[in-house]
């Protein structure tokens, strides 16, 4: 190395590379940092990712468990416990509709595992089908990070080394750019010094600087050059180790990817089951919807949503089918209020000044003598009723695994489709023995409470079975019904897989209520074809009566939805 110190001109042609370096951020300025975050995002994106992130504990706790394994946290951006970087990337990648990524020569170099791994994630076939699921919402963003937990740590792991390669890189990069830094301000020195020797030489050249200073900004020189050899050096390891990470990185993205599409898709399909629309789970706060799905996905019920969607399905395709008010087939005469069927000899009636007030009597009280018929029955205007048995018998399984009780529940839900469709009242009765009763009220004229469907749903009372009390229960509320609106024609359905006596006071009261409240009653006898025998007790409760056997054969009560 020639000792000469040499003109400040020479010195400043051998720093000049440095001096551009260190000159690319404004005076008093560090150098402008790299991107840490993969996913390009707004300032809307940023918030619903911490507003998600603060009101999800699943979420919050990966991240300490991602913090507590040494990877790499942008602290206090999201809450006192900081998140990783990766999981906001996913998070992101999964919610925006359109999500885009920086390129790697954008990136910090530390962050560059994380860009392998969003990227391999995007990449998949798998992800373009979670990305249908998950695109604009937060919750189901959110879960399939949480779905995605196993297999990020996977990542993480096989790509440790990679990691840490890339850290090096990072501080040398940090090295390299102080050494830049540190060259400009050594130059800046000797300048200084040399623009405060007085006077110049007869040509004008400006003397050159101490030899101090020039030493200086040559050592300076020298440990820039050293850094950036050390930085070109970490840069090609952290490089090498990300290219062998990289295969293992894309098999784990694929099977997360796979696995998060599943979970969302499930839980999107119990939602649906259970009658709960896209719409009000936007509306339904973070926490709400996610006990929600905690509820559905752990207790008995989800191994009822398939036969409950399928319930669903038959009633909708039976409500399209229906026709109301069909006359049928003539079979005879009953009593009504229908005046579209009132036979000619009452018609007759109207005729005669002195038989106007007794027809209009007889029409008042329902007493009128009409046509009737067989075939498609008028619908009901009343509330729609289901009484579920839940003794211990309903527990017994049939075919397929389906309890007794799961089948006669989805009935009931199907109805409550029913009755809503219809703009009807619905009321759920569970009962057991004459001291076991709950009832559940559905008005129509409110929103049908996912909560208080799945209470009416879970609950179970056993013990043994008694007809009169649900029944004394169903007709009180049709009763309460016809005095406060006036409404007529409720229709009950008694779902029951057991027979029991009824008293012959309470069966001629039973009677005369029917009568005078115009409303029908159904029986289902699930499991127990002996209790639809004509010479049961449900038999002659019931206008209409049949037997399930196969529990898996949902459009065996198919022409209930029809008629009701």
């Amino acid at each position: 190395m020639d000792e000469t110190p040499g003109t400040l001109d020479e010195l400043a042609g051998r720093a000049e590379r440095w001096r551009s370096v260190s000159a690319t951020a404004p005076e008093g300025q560090q150098q402008p940092q790299r991107h840490t975050a993969v996913v390009v995002a707004d300032r809307f994106d940023r918030i619903t990712w911490r507003d998600t992130y603060e009101q999800s504990a699943g979420l919050r706790e990966l991240a300490g468990e991602l913090n507590e394994r040494d990877v790499h946290t942008t602290k206090g951006t999201t809450g006192p416990d900081g998140t990783t970087d990766l999981l906001t990337d996913a998070f992101l990648a999964a919610y925006k509709v359109r999500p885009r990524l920086r390129e790697r020569t954008e990136m910090d170099p530390s962050r560059l595992v994380n860009h392998q791994v969003i990227t391999s994630l995007m990449e998949s076939v798998e992800f373009a089908e979670l990305h249908r699921e998950t695109a604009g919402d937060p919750y189901a963003a959110a879960m399939a990070v949480l779905a995605q937990a196993a297999a990020l740590r996977r990542m993480l792991e096989h790509s440790r080394d990679a990691t840490e390669q890339a850290e090096r890189a990072k501080r040398a990069q940090q090295a390299a750019e102080s050494a830049a830094t540190a060259v400009g301000e050594a130059l800046q020195r000797a300048a200084a010094e040399a623009d405060g020797n007085e006077g110049a030489d007869e040509d004008g050249t400006v003397s050159p600087p101490t030899p101090a200073a020039a030493n200086a900004v040559r050592q300076a020189i020298e440990a820039a050059e050293a850094a950036e050899a050390a930085a070109r050096r970490a840069a090609q390891a952290a490089g090498q180790a990300l290219a062998a990470a990289t295969p293992g990185i894309r098999v784990a993205a694929r099977s997360a990817a796979a696995k998060a599409a599943e979970a969302v898709r499930e839980e999107a399909a119990l939602m649906r089951a259970w009658g709960v629309g896209p719409g009000e789970l936007e509306r339904m706060p973070f926490e709400q919807r996610a006990r929600l799905a905690e509820r559905l996905r752990r207790s008995r019920l989800a191994e009822w949503a398939e036969l409950i969607g399928r319930f669903r399905q038959m009633a909708g395709g039976e409500r399209a089918r229906k026709v109301e008010n069909a006359a049928g087939e003539l079979v005879g005469v009953t009593l009504g209020d229908d005046l579209s069927r009132v036979i000619p000899s009452e018609l007759a009636n109207l005729g005669l000044p002195e038989l106007r007030a007794v027809f209009a009597a007889r029409y008042a009280a329902g007493e009128l003598m009409l046509y009737d018929s067989q075939g498609e029955q008028a619908t009901g205007r009343g509330a729609v009723i289901a009484c579920v048995d839940t003794s211990h018998s309903m527990y017994e399984a049939g075919p397929g695994g389906v309890t007794r009780e799961a089948w006669a529940k989805a009935c009931a839900l199907a109805l409550l489709d029913q009755a809503r469709d219809a703009g009807r009242d619905f009321v759920g009765i569970l009962f057991s023995a004459a001291d076991k009763l709950q009832v559940h009220r559905f008005p129509a004229d409110r929103p049908a409470d996912i909560a208080q469907v799945l209470d009416f749903a879970e609950t179970f009372l056993g013990g043994g079975t008694s007809y009169q009390r649900p029944l004394s229960a169903a007709g009180a509320l049709l009763e309460e019904e016809f005095n406060d609106a006036a409404r007529m024609r409720g229709d009950i359905v008694m779902l029951t897989d057991d027979d029991c006596g009824v008293t012959e006071e309470w069966m001629r009261d039973w009677n005369e209520a029917k009568h005078r409240l115009g409303f029908r009653v159904f029986g289902v006898a699930i499991g127990a074809p002996r209790v639809a025998e004509a010479d049961s007790v449900l038999d002659a409760l019931c206008d209409n009566l049949r037997a399930i056997e196969d529990l898996t054969d949902v459009h065996a009560a198919a022409d209930l939805f029809r008629v009701i």
